[in-house]
């Protein structure tokens, strides 16, 4: 069994640490743990998010054998406790030496897993942590090269790698430059074998690490090239006037020079300084582009801002995206997102230092979200309440975005993630400023938004991996605020280099010395180290709401009126789409409705008692019951090919052909159109299909009654006009031709019939007394439309008397005060 601690953890000497031989019960003991607990082992110490190669049984021989550049591997146990305490050392040499990648590489392996024992025995692993370098091109036996007694700090482990890339053997890797010092004579024929435009000197001591390190941070980038020169070389050395060690000159063809001006002779802002010079640009990126009127694709005009203050316009954009873009992703918030969904609405309602008309709306967002009592929420009602659909005054969030100091050169670069990280850092300075007591209440809302919502899920990744390293570690509201910057400078780290990175704006260690110089500040050993009370300072000053310009923002009348536009549109959009919604109804229901050529079910009941076979009965039976299914057909709408009275004619073999006839009720027929009169069935059919369908269920009862009071009256007889509007149930009558006579018998049968059919629907013939008039008056009106008509009529009287007495009185009064002295 490996041990934990044995020789390679010795940081004090090089001799191999023995110990007592463990109890079978305590091999047990770790043996029974492993196997209970295998996804500890399997999670390991590290993650893709710290910049370090995972090696595995597949990849571990395309990684280390045969590479160009030279890789370090640590082989650790994830139950180590040493290897516990040694990982957030490496984790930071990875993203100090990051620059250095095409030279040399990390990489990480833990042993504890079941799936990498193999490996890790084959390389003749005993003790963990080991740290073992393989150099580039590396044969498939090499076993690598164990470090000694490595120490436990990013200054001593950088120095042993770049102690192993000297003694490097051939082939040297083809990435890394020289690290060997430079002499009077290859510097006079440098520009004769090299194209670039700037050599950096960096004249040191002998025992200086400076020249090589900042050699190595500038492997990345053209146009330039840096050298170490000793302090030995007297020649160059008073040549150039080089006084002070270390220090930075700047040579160019004609022997001309000029001193590197820097705040701290250092590496870190040597490295800064050199980044910055004109014309250099990291491999493979265009060079920025310093023209203030930038057009992207997009055909944006560039918008020159400046980059000391934050721009309100950048804030609105990245909430308009967030909310409106990111979040609508989800079409239902439950569970873990709607809690996410509360607490980002509640922390930007607290602390977003917003225009009033946009606080209005995450105020009332917020209130709305909080009186949500259900287990979830649709996108769709959210998005109501954010487009302050009930129009509540001076209430509204912009459309759109219109980025200012998150504009990229691009339009792909930057923009809404820098949107996000500028919102939660002015979030954390307004929570500071606030005083409040909940020091994690900002950051815990961002990293649920960023879990739950944000669009980039390995970028999601990332986050959730450096919360979980040390988000619990923040206890006060300045740590916050520290703790949101120092991740965004780790971020900056990853990404630089990446095609994701905007040339015009390069991901660096923020901010820079140019920005605040008292921010940087180095150790004894002259390690770079941040001066975090500087750093806070400048972060609460930087972000606070009085730095938050105001430029290019949309006027609040203008957003306003787009607001009340929109919602305008959107009505009229809902009124047409439930228009054809209806319609798309009314059809599926009159598909529905009974054929008229079927009668109905009542009036084959009536058939069936019929026992005579004479014609003419069956005739004015099936007449009825094809009348009635005709009159509904025609109130809904429903076109057909031929008119359903006339197939009920033709089945009962009528002796006579009438085309396109109209329906007749019984004893009643209609008169043909004339061509002077507006056929207003279609017209009908296409405005009043409501009111034919609730009309339709109640027309042959209206009919039947109808039939029994003409009649029991004797003298002319009157026939309808269907051409009226049916839809008010009103009819015309039209004087019937003077030979139309029915049979005595006939009549007697018919009229027990409807009899019948009357008491079914709780209904009964009129007397007979009363006058042709009445019985035209009452025409398709029921008793409660006749009392209805009376107390509307009877209401209006009430109110135009009680008008008149009103203004009598008023009048009256006005006289009198008129008549007074």
């Amino acid at each position: 069994m490996a041990r934990c601690g044995g020789r390679a953890t010795s940081r004090f000497n090089e001799e191999i640490l023995t110990y007592p031989r463990k109890k079978v019960t305590t091999s047990a003991v770790w043996l029974c743990f492993c196997l209970l607990f295998p996804s500890a082992a399997e999670a390991g110490l590290y993650t893709a998010s710290d910049q370090i190669v995972l090696l595995t049984p597949e990849n571990v021989e395309s990684v280390l054998i045969n590479s160009t550049a030279a890789i370090v591997v640590e082989f650790y146990a994830s139950w180590c406790g040493h290897c516990i305490a040694f990982s957030p050392f490496y984790k930071s040499l990875a993203r100090d030496i990051k620059e250095w990648k095409p030279a040399v590489d990390l990489a990480a392996i833990d042993c504890a897993a079941e799936a990498n024992r193999k490996v890790c025995t084959g390389f003749s692993i005993r003790g963990y942590p080991t740290l073992k370098f393989f150099h580039a091109y590396s044969e498939a036996d090499s076993t690598g090269l164990a470090f000694k007694g490595f120490p436990r700090d990013v200054r001593g482990l950088r120095h042993m790698i770049i102690d192993k890339l000297e003694t490097h053997e051939e082939p040297w890797p083809p990435a890394c430059p020289p690290l060997e010092p430079i002499s009077q004579a290859e510097i006079d024929s440098f520009f004769e074998t090299n194209n670039v435009q700037h050599l950096a000197l960096i004249f040191e001591d002998s025992k200086s690490y400076i020249g090589r390190e900042v050699t190595l941070d500038l492997l990345q980038f053209e146009n330039i090239a840096v050298r170490r020169v000793l302090s030995t070389e007297e020649g160059l050395v008073t040549k150039l006037g080089v006084t002070e060690f270390p220090s930075c000159y700047l040579y160019y063809p004609g022997g001309n020079f000029t001193r590197l001006k820097v705040t701290i002779e250092a590496r870190t802002f040597y490295s800064f300084a050199l980044q910055r010079l004109p014309g250099v640009v990291r491999s493979g990126k265009p060079p920025p582009d310093t023209n203030d009127s930038i057009t992207n694709s997009t055909e944006e005009p560039w918008r020159p801002f400046n980059r000391s203050r934050v721009y309100m316009a950048d804030l609105e954009s990245a909430l308009h995206y967030s909310l409106r873009v990111e979040v609508a992703a989800q079409t239902v918030f439950k569970g873990e997102a709607l809690i996410s969904l509360r607490k980002y609405i509640y922390v930007l309602a607290k602390y977003f230092p917003g225009r009033p008309v946009v606080m209005n709306l995450l105020q009332s967002v917020n209130s709305w979200l909080k009186n949500q009592t259900g287990s979830e929420v649709s996108y769709e009602a959210f998005k109501e309440i954010l487009d302050n659909s009930a129009q509540a005054p001076d209430t509204a969030l912009p459309e759109g975005v219109r980025w200012v100091g998150c504009q990229g050169s691009q339009p792909h670069l930057r923009r809404y993630p820098c949107g996000v990280w500028t919102l939660f850092h002015v979030l954390t300075v307004q929570a500071k400023n606030f005083g409040v007591s909940d020091s994690q209440e900002v950051l815990s809302a961002m990293r649920s938004y960023v879990h739950n919502f944000f669009g980039c899920r390995p970028c999601a990744e990332h986050f959730e991996n450096m919360a979980k390293e040390s988000l619990s570690e923040v206890n006060t509201l300045s740590s916050a605020v520290l703790w949101l910057w120092s991740r965004h400078n780790r971020v900056n780290n990853r990404l630089s280099g990446d095609l994701s990175e905007d040339p015009s704006f390069p991901k660096i260690q923020w901010p820079s010395p140019e920005m605040c110089s008292a921010c940087h500040a180095v150790k004894d050993n002259g390690e770079h180290r941040w001066n975090h009370d500087q750093v806070l300072s400048f972060l609460l000053s930087y972000f606070s709401f009085k730095n938050i310009l105001s430029d290019y923002l949309e006027d609040e009348s203008q957003i306003l009126a787009n607001q009340r536009e929109k919602h305008a549109s959107q009505q009229l959009a809902l009124e047409a789409q439930k228009r054809v919604e209806r319609k798309a109804r009314e059809a599926l229901d009159s598909m529905t409705l009974p054929s008229p050529s079927q009668p109905v079910p009542e009036e084959e009941e009536e058939e069936e008692e019929e026992d005579g076979p004479q014609d003419e009965t069956v005739t004015d039976e099936e007449e009825e019951g094809a009348e009635g299914a005709a009159a509904a057909d025609e109130m809904e709408g429903k076109a057909s090919e031929s008119p359903p009275w006339a197939k009920s004619e033709t089945e009962v073999g009528r002796g006579r052909r009438q085309a396109n006839r109209k329906p007749s009720i019984v004893g009643m027929r209609m008169r043909d159109l004339q061509e002077d009169i507006v056929d207003l069935d279609s017209f009908v059919n296409q405005h009043y299909k409501a009111k034919a369908l609730r009309v339709a269920a109640s027309s042959r009862v209206k009919h039947r009654t109808l039939q029994r009071k003409v009649e029991q009256e004797p003298g002319p007889v009157f026939g309808l006009g269907m051409e009226l509007d049916a839809g008010l149930g009103m009819v015309g009558l039209q004087p019937m031709e003077p030979d139309f006579e029915l049979d005595e018998g006939q009549q007697r049968k018919r009229l027990q019939k409807r009899e019948l059919a009357g008491q079914y629907f709780g209904e009964e013939a009129e007397s007979s007394h009363r006058g042709r008039w009445m019985s035209v008056l009452s025409i398709g009106f029921s008793k409660v439309d006749i009392s209805l008509c009376v107390i509307l009529y009877f209401l209006s009287s009430m109110c135009l008397l009680a008008m008149y007495l009103f203004f009598k009185n008023r009048l009256r009064l006005r006289r009198a005060k008129v008549a007074l002295p």
